[in-house]
């Protein structure tokens, strides 16, 4: 027997979700790039206070505190938004494709936020953890059944995310296979993913968990409009213009 419609439409769309996602994303980076890498890293420079004007550092220590703690809670979504979009994707192909297009895209962009530089190999962006990520995927579930190569998969995954520096490495990977190995069973990932996200995120308090709030409310449909490209565009756009207004604020 089917579900009415009304059920299977309350909770929150996939559109939803990324929305929740880049907004607290969007709020993590204002931390990191504005006032970390911005205003806390030149307090020398006076129009650092005087541009909001607010005196003294301690204020601006605890505005970024505030900002990163709710910027947990986007990687765990982005984790269960990826999982999702493997399963319910055409071609695999063109979705790892995107991935890694707009991982290169990305990376002056978030180099020059984050780091002030054009070119900065010690880190790489969230893009480069989530193509990593849907490759175990896709090799995992190529090897359904054969224990030792899924194991071995999953350590390729973990040493590659290492190699590269990307953006939460080896937890990163951890926690898109865990989302993968519970598909469907909220409850089983708010568990396991849930434990991994909130020791990842043990300095701000263990925010990340609150992401699965949201994620258990997902009612697995996509949502009206298609606003696909607004997404994966939005990450180096938006890196770009949090660069810019820390050029203007350290002026």
């Amino acid at each position: 027997m089917k579900e009415p419609i009304s059920a299977r439409t309350r909770g929150l769309s996939g559109n939803t979700l990324k929305m929740i996602a880049i907004v607290t994303m969007l709020i993590d980076h204002i931390g990191v790039a504005v006032i970390e890498n911005g205003v806390l890293r030149y307090q020398t420079v006076r129009p650092a206070y005087e541009a909001f004007g607010m005196p003294g550092g301690s204020m601006w220590t605890v505005m970024d505190l505030a900002l990163r703690t709710m910027g947990r809670i986007a990687f765990p979504i982005f984790c269960f938004l990826l999982v999702e979009g493997f399963f319910h994707t055409r071609d695999i192909k063109k979705y790892g494709t995107r991935l890694f297009l707009f991982a290169l895209i990305s990376e002056i962009p978030f180099d020059l936020a984050l780091f002030g530089k054009w070119y900065y190999p010690d880190y790489q962006n969230v893009y480069v953890t989530l193509f990593i990520g849907l490759c175990v995927l896709y090799w995992y579930e190529k090897f359904s059944g054969d224990l030792v190569r899924r194991t071995l998969i999953f350590f390729a995954g973990c040493v590659a995310a290492v190699l590269l520096k990307c953006d939460y490495n080896i937890i990163g990977i951890a926690m898109i296979l865990l989302f993968y190995i519970y598909y469907g069973n909220k409850k089983m990932q708010t568990i396991f993913a849930g434990i991994l996200a909130a020791y990842e995120s043990l300095g701000c308090f263990g925010a990340a968990i609150l992401a699965f709030i949201p994620i258990r409310m997902y009612n697995g449909t996509r949502g009206k409009g298609n606003f696909k490209y607004f997404f994966y565009w939005f990450y180096p756009a938006h890196l770009i213009l949090l660069y810019i207004l820390r050029l203007f604020i350290i002026q």
